[in-house]
């Protein structure tokens, strides 16, 4: 059937007020606990949800009803981070252990609490997308089987200027976890001494991403260019572990991918705070760059250690990711990275990390330099 036409704007239910988030997650146990099915009520709208008591995680004993109510206490902070942006679906409705399969468009059959909008795409022309940004529409996601919530890097009031910029270190089968902290934190330092703000948070799978905020119309060409020349200078400054090799068999034994190529319309990241179709239903959890050592663990962070998290460390996403840089800092810096790498600079050192530098973490200022000479 074909996607029915989506209007630039969707007439939304009327709301009666803002659900908190106790309540939702309250009604969602207690529907759980009787036979997993009925109607929830969030924001002033109704939403069926089914196969709560359904197990997705079987090594975690996760149920579909505790992954609902993990992005329900989550909601706070992720729905910031996906409002207005296109949701890609990566749909599991058997849980980890069954069939994955993509969903980019919104569908026939989409309630009207959840929003939609027509956008122009490359193959298909105009085609109607999920946009994140309230509670119910991502309950609806995951209602659908979404165990990963997807955001693009672009939102809709400009959708085609990222205003993240991405580099997701991807490590071989034989490369410690360890290694791959210590990668990001020369990355990270790397961006700062080029004056660039750069969050830090587990994959939540093997891996770390890094995430740069991006000013006000940065073009997709601009970004993507900004994360292959970090990329290229991880390898020059750490030659022994990075690579920015696409082909898995060329790779070196023991070497990360820092792969700067998802910096495209269109394409998608695991977002903070989302679960990831894992055994132990572990969260892309942002880190203070203080965080970034050996002792750090991607199995830390679950769907049932996160609020001990955040009662903890609170959200340190947003101040992150807060202030972006401006343009002209963008291009110094990109002018910076493109001088060293040319060769008419030498290398940068390897950089300290915050921690060294007396800094403070991903949520702080700090003061920025060009990359120093060796």
């Amino acid at each position: 059937m074909t996607p029915r036409k989506a209007p630039a704007a969707r007439k939304r239910a009327p709301t009666r007020g803002r659900t908190t988030v106790a309540h939702v997650e309250a009604q969602l146990l207690a529907l759980e606990e009787s036979d997993g099915e009925g109607d929830l009520t969030v924001d002033g709208v109704t939403l069926h949800v089914s196969s709560l008591r359904k197990v997705y995680f079987p090594e975690a004993r996760v149920t579909k009803g505790e992954l609902m109510r993990h992005y329900v206490r989550m909601s706070p902070m992720l729905l910031p981070e996906i409002a207005g942006r296109p949701l890609v679906l990566k749909r599991y409705p058997d849980g980890v252990g069954g069939q994955m399969f993509f969903q980019q468009d919104a569908g026939p059959h989409v309630p009207t609490l959840v929003r939609v909008k027509a956008l122009r795409t490359e193959e298909k022309g105009m085609r109607a997308r999920i946009i994140g940004g309230d509670l119910a529409t991502l309950l609806y996601t995951v209602q659908l089987g979404a165990i990963e919530v997807h955001p693009w890097l672009s939102r809709i009031e400009d959708i085609d200027s990222p205003d993240r910029c991405l580099i997701d270190l991807d490590p071989g089968d034989d490369v410690p976890f360890s290694a791959v902290v210590s990668l990001a934190r020369d990355i990270v330092g790397l961006a700062d001494q080029c004056g660039l703000p750069a969050a830090a948070k587990t994959s939540g799978a093997s891996g770390i991403h890094i995430v740069l905020p991006l000013p006000r119309r940065t073009s997709y060409e601009m970004s993507a260019r900004l994360a292959m020349l970090l990329a290229e200078a991880a390898v020059a400054l750490r030659p022994d572990r990075a690579t920015v090799e696409r082909s898995i068999g060329a790779r070196p034994t023991g070497s990360i991918y820092v792969d700067a190529m998802q910096n495209a319309r269109g394409k998608s990241m695991a977002s903070v705070y989302s679960v990831r179709a894992k055994p132990l239903a572990t969260v892309s959890a942002p880190l203070d760059h203080r965080e970034l050592t050996g002792r750090l663990k991607t199995t830390s962070f679950t769907v049932r250690t996160m609020p001990a998290r955040l009662a903890k460390v609170g959200d340190i996403w947003g101040p992150a990711v807060a202030k972006p840089p401006m343009s002209r800092s963008v291009a110094r810096a990109m002018q910076v990275l493109e001088t060293t790498l040319a060769g008419t600079e030498s290398p940068p050192t390897k950089p300290r990390s915050r921690v060294e530098r007396g800094g403070a973490g991903a949520g702080s200022a700090a003061r920025r330099r060009t990359p120093r000479r060796a």
